[in-house]
């Protein structure tokens, strides 16, 4: 679990045969060991190679097919985050590193010191984004401030712009969406 609040800023270092290499500031990595989770834009990955400034992890074809992994290239900034630890606080929201999709920048305009966006989602996961819930959007956790269709929209301050790589993202951009995952429990209890 993560709570989509984004550690740092890293790169994408390398990609060959299913595995990426990610590269950060070394002290992202204390405490980093073979086999942790890290969440690379939103996406639960396993450490398989930890260097001083790097790690390695294998991405599934499912992986590449859900996330926007496909159209990243090596340089691509991405957002990191390590693993939830019992003993932490969490900031943002529960986030398990499960992407539903890809979903699109339709708009972008500043509205006062900060950023809306609107994001155009894939129609059936619209059900599963509420007006004031929690999104996470390429491993940030966000908050809904308004939908219309299927579109949404979020608000996002300076601090987060700089702090995370959402500041890069411009119209037509894809980005990693995680619906909130209560709702997606709550609907496969109703369902049975």
């Amino acid at each position: 679990m993560f709570t989509g609040i984004i550690q740092t800023i890293g790169k994408i270092k390398s990609t060959r045969a299913g595995a990426f290499c990610f590269e950060a500031q070394s002290s992202f990595f204390n405490e980093v060991k073979i086999g942790d989770s890290i969440a690379v834009n939103g996406v639960c990955l396993t450490a398989i190679e930890i260097g001083d400034d790097y790690f390695k992890a294998d991405i599934s074809q499912e992986t590449l097919r859900c996330t926007v992994f496909n159209y990243l290239s090596i340089n691509s900034s991405v957002n990191l985050e390590k693993a939830l630890r019992f003993n932490q606080g969490i900031d943002g929201h529960l986030v398990s590193g499960h992407i539903d999709g890809i979903a699109k920048v339709v708009g972008q305009f500043i509205e006062g010191e900060s950023t809306r966006f609107k994001i155009n989602a894939p129609k059936n996961l619209i059900k599963y984004i509420a007006k004031k819930g929690s999104i996470c959007i390429n491993g940030v956790s966000l908050t809904v401030n308004d939908i219309n269709d299927c579109v949404f929209d979020i608000n996002i301050v300076p601090h987060t712009l700089k702090a995370t790589t959402l500041g890069e993202l411009e119209i037509n951009s894809g980005v990693n969406l995680e619906v909130d995952i209560i709702a997606r429990h709550l609907e496969q209890l109703l369902h049975h």
